[in-house]
C-alpha cells in the first residue's frame, strides 16, 4: 500500500504543474497584442519624432543646456562613481 501513496501524489502534482501551466496560456492568450506592421509603424515614427543626442550626425549638435548628457556646470566640476 505504500507504493500507491507516491503514485497518487505524483499524479496530484502532475495534475496541479497542468493547471498552472494552463493557467499561464489562457492569461498569455487575455494579453492584448498588436500587428507587427502597426509595432513597426509606431517605432519609426517614435525614431523619427523623438530626437537622440548621441547620434549628432543626424539631429545636430545640441546645446550644454539642452544635452541631458553633458556634465553639468556646477560646483567644483568633480565626478562621482
Amino acid at each position: 500500500m505504500s507504493g500507491r501513496v507516491p503514485k497518487q501524489s505524483m499524479s496530484e502534482l502532475k495534475l496541479r504543474r497542468l493547471s498552472e501551466h494552463n493557467q499561464r496560456l489562457r492569461e498569455d492568450l487575455a494579453r492584448p497584442r498588436i500587428r507587427v506592421s502597426e509595432a513597426s509603424k509606431s517605432l519609426i515614427n517614435f525614431c523619427k519624432s523623438t530626437p537622440d543626442h548621441l547620434i549628432p550626425s543626424v539631429w545636430g549638435h545640441v546645446n550644454k543646456a539642452e544635452d541631458p548628457f553633458a556634465m553639468p556646470n556646477q560646483g567644483c566640476q568633480c565626478l562621482v562613481m
